[in-house]
């Protein structure tokens, strides 16, 4: 008999998948079987919306990073206080006294989430300028505070409010929680300026304010898991906030890791499944127990990746809000969408609200078509699993749990319909099968031609294909 092991780890012969993961540090299989069993329900899931929210909305500038003191594309500050950065801090650190997003209203979120297909969410409940999206007891820099306008809207707990607003809508609900807080004083202790975006003094040298630190994060992830509901994955962000034994100085990024910044994840991780059983624990770019999946982010691999995995993406250019930013076509989200679940992992898709608290009306028009599109092909797509080839020019496989396999078919930027013909190598089905076209009602008529299948498209089918962007053809035995 099978192990669990081998229900979720994807098995690829490839050599390609082989060779793009050589360098990687393996991933190691929790051996908590309700986390297993919970990674198992994610993977089929397929599709997550993430909201990335703070009261770095208001300037429309990118999240917290504009107060990190390096000198990076996304970190450049902008406006009237850029000139000296302890200026620009205290003015974006005031932003919470301007903060009130009488617009929020997470049910319509939810509703429109549903509408277009997500099945799980995540939200910054803290980012990495430390403001808290969630009534934190431990800081009083928080929506919740007396020092934001907000605090006395009945909806005033972020955290709560979204939350329970997507439970109720049935999706399986993550938090976004940063392990870098720059607010903190024991993190950028004030006795030294910040240098960059780790801790600013040596936790070796001054280990009680580390501890205190590490007391910190513990208790406010802590009250995010046992406050806030039922809670199915903790996604930690900030991975240079790491055992300095983890650094890997092949990694450009690392390589400016100064100290050694554990905060004891084995000691979080066992409180937070203490309070939610089965918990995924995302320890973002920390290759070891406690990154129970991998990210990457604004990007799709290559090839299949033989672990569990998730692509995290802006739908518009910003993970924040920005006012007329470019959102992505939803022939394009969905086109990565199917790229995505062919190599076998899952798509988080991020939407910045507004300081008002809504999200642009393009993120709505966007969520409802690919919620038009997601009504006719979900069976391709939810609950599937990778089968070889994978992908074969414009042409993208999955496999059902009755081991039919769908071909979808991407359409071309200018092909609003369907050829007369579609025509398949790598998959071989039998004698028996039956093909059908997603969205219309009778099988289709197909032949073996030269070792391919041909697919015969009628006429009317053409004309009116049942959905735009992607056609998912079924084949309901495959040798």
């Amino acid at each position: 008999m099978k192990s669990k092991f081998f229900s979720f780890i994807f098995l690829l012969i490839s050599i390609q998948t082989i060779r793009a993961q050589e360098s990687e540090a393996p991933y190691i299989v929790p051996n908590d079987p309700e986390v297993v069993k919970n990674i198992q329900d994610w993977q089929d899931l397929k599709f997550g919306i993430f909201m990335h929210w703070g009261t770095y909305s208001q300037w429309g500038v990118v999240e917290s990073w504009s107060i990190c003191p390096e000198d990076e594309g996304w970190t450049q500050r902008k406006g009237q206080y850029s000139t000296d950065y302890f200026t620009y801090k205290k003015a974006y650190e005031d932003l919470q006294k301007k903060f009130n997003p009488v617009n929020f209203n997470p049910d319509k979120w939810a509703a429109a989430a549903k509408e277009a297909g997500f099945k799980y969410m995540i939200l910054t409940f803290k980012h990495h300028d430390g403001f808290c999206m969630y009534n934190s007891k431990y800081t009083d820099y928080k929506i919740t505070s007396p020092n934001t306008p907000f605090h006395t809207n009945p909806k005033a707990d972020v955290g709560k409010e979204t939350a329970e607003a997507f439970r109720k809508q049935g999706f399986k609900i993550g938090t976004y929680f940063s392990k870098p807080d720059w607010h903190c004083d024991s993190y950028w202790w004030p006795y030294f300026p910040p240098k960059d975006r780790n801790v600013n003094y040596d936790p070796k040298r001054y280990p009680e304010r580390w501890q205190q630190y590490k007391d910190f994060t513990f208790n406010q992830i802590e009250e995010i898991l046992s406050d806030y509901g039922k809670v199915d994955i903790l996604w930690l962000d900030g991975g240079w906030v790491r055992p300095q034994k983890t650094i890997d100085p092949a990694v450009e990024w690392q390589k400016t890791i100064p100290y050694d910044q554990d905060v004891d994840m084995a000691k979080i991780a066992a409180m937070g499944r203490r309070h939610q059983p089965g918990l995924i624990v995302v320890d973002r770019s920390v290759t070891g127990e406690f990154e129970n999946y991998r990210t990457p982010e604004q990007q799709i691999p290559e090839v299949p990746l033989a672990y569990p995995w998730e692509t995290c993406m802006t739908m518009a250019t910003s993970w924040s809000y920005v006012p007329g930013d470019i959102y992505k076509p939803a022939g394009t989200i969905i086109h990565y969408l199917v790229d995505i679940v062919a190599k076998g992992g899952n798509y988080l898709l991020n939407v910045g609200p507004s300081p008002l608290g809504d999200y642009d009306t393009v993120a709505y028009s966007r969520m409802k078509e690919i919620g038009a599109w997601m009504k006719v092909n979900g069976e391709a797509i939810y609950g599937t699993r990778p089968v070889s080839p994978y992908k074969e020019k414009n042409i993208c496989f999955t496999q059902n749990k009755d081991q039919s396999v769908n071909a979808i078919y991407l359409a071309g930027i200018e092909e609003s319909t369907l050829p007369p013909v579609v025509r398949i190598k790598g998959i071989k089905p039998t004698k028996k099968a039956t093909i059908q076209l997603l969205g219309a009602k009778n099988s289709l008529k197909w032949k073996i031609e030269n070792g391919e299948i041909v697919i015969i498209i009628p006429t009317s089918l053409q004309k009116a294909p049942p959905c735009n962007y992607a056609w998912s053809f079924k084949i309901s035995l495959v040798e």
